[in-house]
């Protein structure tokens, strides 16, 4: 039992002062002659960090490529993501000639070495891609490890500007155990290497498009210690034809017909049923396209508030034509116009929406009413008047009857026809201030919503400039 122990104490000695493996012997340039020396010399020490002591770090090199862009789900907060990842790193002390073991690079089972435990940080689901059972060996001791590797991990999404977004998806890579003294992370090749062979690669055309990598090696201190890791920036932007040919333009469609609606004359034509056809198609439509919007608690998306903006605006069109409506045909009920509100509307704000005002009336109203005192004739003139003329009979009290049924029957007509026309003209003034309301709220309706659409694409511009110039992408 001495002996034992004296001999891996002379081995462990012999390993730190030569190298964690020593060079391979072949006893000829053939598979098998090599296999055995690797069954001597190296797979015996697979449970083993390769390196020279246990105080020296081990380097690993991280290279990724983007193969495809499977998915974004918003309400999950998660991205989807198809990865070539390659990790390399040497075997201390390692070595073979190549003439001698007739190779320089050969390909092993990854369970005959000590492989690192390299991890994605923000894997949030098992990965589902194929296994791949062999890595390459050469003969300097250095080591590729390829594989795909299927990503789904957490992405805080920002859909404020959807659909015309840009994402950061952050993969960071480090050691699931291995502390700083153990592994060290380095990033293989540049970032604009890694962009160009992504973009040349990439199998995916769908809804995202990979705008830029970056790439950054940073330590993670925790109270257990420090991890080395490397960490990647996918940034990705939504392609937005599709909502914007399904969802931006037949909106703007919709409310443009609703605009020019107002042009319809609501004395002739049933204006609000035509304004509630409109409203009740615009809520199938976005019923039938709610699926394309995304559903996230974090924040409202400025396309919802472009949505509803639009349809309240739909709605109070709508109450706009019903107010004008009860003015135009049930003005004969109302009351005269009062004195500052006739002098307010008819004289100031027809004049703002570009509307003449109301021209007097030629009419002349004829009355029946007595002679005045001066055109009676004094009775001595009558009575010389009348001595030149033979005597007349004097009229019987049946026609002085009908003369009186007359007058009372023409009285009673002009008092219909003073209250005619004083009824005429109220409810035309009445009429003149809907025509004038309808028309200002006409104005007010186009000012409000140009004021609103180019607020709201302002703020897409202004907030997708932001996170260009934030994430360094032309």
């Amino acid at each position: 039992m001495t002996g034992v122990k004296t001999a891996e104490l002379i081995f462990i000695c012999f390993s730190l002062l030569h190298g964690f493996v020593a060079a391979l012997n072949c006893t000829s340039p053939t598979p098998e002659a090599l296999f055995d020396a690797f069954e001597k010399e190296l797979f015996p020490r697979k449970l083993l960090r390769p390196v020279k002591s246990f105080s020296e770090p081990l380097n690993i090199t991280l290279t990724i490529t983007v193969l495809g862009i499977l998915g974004v789900n918003e309400k999950a907060q998660s991205l989807t993501i198809f990865l070539w990842q390659v990790l390399e790193w040497d075997i201390a002390g390692l070595s073979w000639d190549e003439e001698e073991c007739g190779t320089a690079r050969i390909s092993i089972p990854r369970e005959k070495l000590w492989v690192p435990d390299v991890q994605i940080t923000e894997f949030m689901d098992e990965d589902v891609s194929p296994r791949t059972p062999y890595v390459y060996l050469y003969n300097t001791g250095h080591v590729y490890d390829d594989k795909p590797v299927r990503v789904v991990s957490t992405c805080r999404l920002v859909i404020y500007t959807f659909p015309f977004d840009v994402q950061n998806c952050t993969l960071t890579f480090n050691s699931y155990l291995h502390l700083i003294g153990d592994i060290r992370m380095f990033p293989g090749t540049t970032v604009e290497e890694i962009l160009e062979e992504s973009k040349q690669v990439l199998q995916t055309k769908g809804e995202w498009e990979l705008v830029d990598i970056k790439a950054g090696s940073t330590t993670v201190m925790l109270q257990e210690g420090s991890f080395s890791d490397v960490t990647y920036y996918i940034i990705l932007r939504r392609r937005p034809i599709l909502y914007v040919v399904n969802l931006l333009i037949p909106s703007c469609f919709l409310i443009t017909l609703d605009l020019f609606s107002f042009l319809l004359p609501p004395h002739s034509v049933d204006r609000s049923a035509f304004k509630m056809t409109l409203i009740l198609g615009y809520t199938v439509f976005l019923l039938i396209m709610n699926d394309l919007l995304p559903v996230t608690g974090g924040s409202t998306p400025l396309m919802n508030v472009f949505f509803s903006i639009s349809f309240a605006l739909m709605v109070a069109s709508l109450l706009e034509t019903v107010f004008i409506t009860n003015i135009q045909f049930s003005s004969s009920q109302y009351s005269p116009v009062p004195h500052w509100l006739r002098v307010l509307v008819l004289r100031y704000l027809a004049v703002i929406v570009c509307l003449p005002p109301i021209k007097k009336s030629n009419r002349i109203t004829v009355c029946l009413q007595q002679p005045p005192r001066g055109s009676i004739v004094p009775s001595k003139d009558l009575q010389n008047f009348s001595s030149n003329i033979p005597p007349e009979k004097t009229p019987l009290d049946p026609v002085l009857d009908e003369l009186r049924k007359l007058n009372r029957d023409l009285t009673a007509i002009r008092g219909q026809m003073d209250k005619h026309f004083q009824g005429s003209k109220t409810e035309q003034e009445w009429e003149m201030i809907g025509i004038v309301v309808d028309r200002l709220l006409f104005g007010l309706y186009i000012a409000f919503i140009s004021f609103s659409f180019i607020t709201i694409v302002l703020i897409w511009v202004l907030s997708n400039l932001d996170l260009n110039i934030a994430h360094g992408i032309q």
